[in-house]
């Protein structure tokens, strides 16, 4: 093979480590989120008495949104890293995320998918709860869009498993 295409592909190669600074990004707007609880917590901790029932509910509902977020960016940070640009050397950590030892790019697309339902079903709850409050076409959109996510994480899920078993039959017959 010549210099030029062995310089070509070692170049192609390194360039997903231009990914790195991007997860970086996403770790510091975790920051933001880790700030966002805190001041909802704040205020949940410091107005308790003068909240109703509904309104206690709906800021407990915007921690567990902004928990769930949490968690879909850790998954994209570390699921993205270890899949795309290089592994992490966790095999003797105590606190290795059992699903990392299994990830890849379809399982990845598959727990986001379903961390976004998660994220969904809450901003769903939130709105069910104060509907009062809420136009009715406001209502229906969100509905549609929760139902949008629920048929791609199906369609993502059944896509993986067909793929998944594709290659396992593929590889058995070699």
């Amino acid at each position: 093979m010549s210099r030029f295409v062995k310089a070509m592909e070692a170049l192609i190669f390194a360039s997903r480590w231009l990914q790195a600074p991007l997860y970086l990004g996403l770790i510091a707007a975790q920051g933001v989120y880790v700030y966002q609880f805190m001041h909802e917590l704040a205020l949940l901790l410091t107005r308790t008495g003068s909240l109703g029932e509904t309104d206690v509910m709906l800021i407990v509902l915007g921690l567990i949104d902004v928990v769930m977020i949490a968690n879909l960016l850790v998954m994209v940070i570390v699921g993205g890293y270890e899949t795309f640009v290089s592994r992490l050397d966790l095999d003797e950590h105590p606190d290795q995320p059992e699903w990392l030892s299994h990830v890849n790019a379809g399982v990845l697309k598959v727990k986001l998918a379903t961390a976004l339902i998660g994220i969904s079903s809450i901003q769903l709850l939130k709105t069910f709860i104060n509907a009062e409050h809420t136009d009715d076409r406001v209502i229906l959109w969100q509905v549609a869009i929760h139902l949008c996510f629920l048929v791609s994480a199906i369609a993502l899920a059944v896509t993986d498993r067909i793929m998944t078993r594709t290659l396992l039959l593929g590889s058995q017959g070699h």
